[in-house]
């Protein structure tokens, strides 16, 4: 069995989009939607155990989840509106099949997602089997990042008001940093702004 295999991935798509204004898992991404194009790319990259957590405007989009062209496991968060990011990670951890070592811990409003770091993630991980594998462009942390399954149940257990920057500061001596040179991996889409900036020019002819 291929490390790939061993490794699976929580996607976090449960927010409710406030500073956006709109549900921007749903907007357009070149000829997909933001969040399609999250999972596109995972698949590509060979990672096959895909866990999507919704939450926010759950019937748009587990109706996108539904029409995807390869098979992808969600669940829903019922505390979306509550809890910190961290109690949805907590609910797609819990639902990951029993055989897989390590997890791919992916923003869902992050469609600047790439192949080839994905695929530097895994090979760093099989290198190495490091407890933590985290991106770092220009000493700033990044996503996704990897957990191995050793550290779920401490991620299982943080308090409700803790959040996933606290994991890793609780880990930091564990953490094996990733340099890239992509600012990509600290790039999300929270606002109208950050969507008209980054987003990909249409193909000739499209609208």
């Amino acid at each position: 069995m291929e490390t790939r295999d061993k490794i699976g991935a929580v996607v976090l798509a449960a927010g409710l989009s406030r500073r956006m204004g709109a549900p921007k898992l749903l907007l357009p991404w070149g000829e997909r939607k933001v969040l399609e194009h999250v999972i596109v790319t995972l698949w590509e990259a060979g990672i096959k155990n895909i866990e999507v957590v919704t939450g926010g405007y759950r019937e748009q989009v587990e109706n996108l989840l539904r029409v995807l062209p390869f098979p992808i496991q969600w669940v829903h968060n019922p505390e979306f509106a509550e809890g910190e990011m961290i109690s949805s990670l907590k609910v797609g951890l819990k639902h990951l099949p029993q055989h897989l070592e390590a997890a791919l811990i992916v923003l869902g409003d992050q469609p600047q997602i790439s192949q080839d770091i994905i695929t530097q993630l895994v090979k760093r991980y099989a290198e190495r089997k490091s407890m933590l594998v985290v991106p770092s462009y220009q000493m700033r942390r990044g996503h996704p990042w990897l957990v191995d399954r050793r550290l779920w149940a401490e991620l299982l257990a943080l308090p409700a008001e803790r959040t996933l920057r606290d994991f890793l500061s609780l880990h930091a001596e564990k953490i094996d940093y990733l340099v890239v040179d992509t600012p990509s991996v600290v790039q999300d889409l929270d606002t109208p702004e950050d969507y008209e900036q980054m987003k990909p020019s249409q193909p000739p002819g499209k609208n």
